[in-house]
């Protein structure tokens, strides 16, 4: 499975009139960082940064002056998320945005099928908040103090490890069953699959007589009907 979490900035907060001025994207594999990353910055084509926005990331009109325009990244972007699927913190906020630039350039938008928000998930997991990047870093004890500033690549990153938690942490992507990854090496280092040996003969029940006579009468007491009443006398 293959997932792209991903973060904008922006020259404001209209999505009709302001622009994308950054994109930062970072590559799940099966929930892990496969290491892949896409970051650009975008000259606004004369839409001035806000100066409210300015103080949020601090990419400023003269840093954009020399940068490509949306069209000039549009296909990059695109081959980087082709057929993943999109993570982002107030997804409707960057989707919004995203959607708007394809549709100044006639593309067909993103539809919310692919995307999946992270507030959303936040929300529902912790309804008492607070919900923020920040807050989220701190809960889940990840370090953020290198993020003064917004940046699109940057909470990219750190959104990929609240990603993470917010699904059940790094443990999610164990699994049971023995793959072609999951293999020992012998002594002549070739693959060798990891076999789960079986008891011959169960252990002893470590229960005493008394414990069991008190079950028992425990067990007459909910009726004929009780699933534990096939337990004993399967014993």
């Amino acid at each position: 499975m293959r997932e792209i979490i991903f973060d904008t900035e922006t020259t404001g907060l209209d999505r009709l009139d302001d622009r994308i001025i950054e994109i930062g994207g970072v590559e799940l594999v099966n929930r892990f960082p496969t290491g892949r990353t896409f970051h650009v910055y975008i000259n606004p084509e004369g839409r001035p940064v806000n100066p409210e926005a300015l103080a949020v990331h601090g990419i400023s009109n003269e840093q954009l002056l020399d940068k490509p325009l949306f069209a000039g990244i549009l296909q990059d972007f695109l081959d980087f998320i082709d057929g993943a699927k999109l993570i982002a913190h107030n997804a409707t906020f960057d989707m919004g945005f995203i959607n708007a630039e394809l549709n100044r350039l006639g593309h067909p938008p993103i539809h919310n099928d692919r995307v999946v928000d992270t507030l959303a998930l936040a929300r529902r997991k912790h309804p008492m908040g607070p919900n923020s990047l920040d807050a989220l870093c701190r809960r889940y004890g990840i370090d953020n103090s290198h993020r003064t500033m917004h940046g699109a690549l940057l909470d990219s990153q750190l959104l990929a490890e609240v990603y993470i938690e917010l699904i059940g942490g790094k443990q999610t992507a164990l699994g049971l069953t023995v793959s072609d990854q999951t293999k020992n090496r012998n002594e002549a280092g070739e693959s060798a699959a990891i076999v789960i040996m079986q008891r011959k003969v169960a252990l002893p029940s470590r229960l005493s007589e008394a414990e069991k006579l008190a079950h028992a009468a425990l067990v007459a007491k909910l009726g004929e009907k009780a699933i534990w009443n096939e337990r004993i006398e399967a014993q």
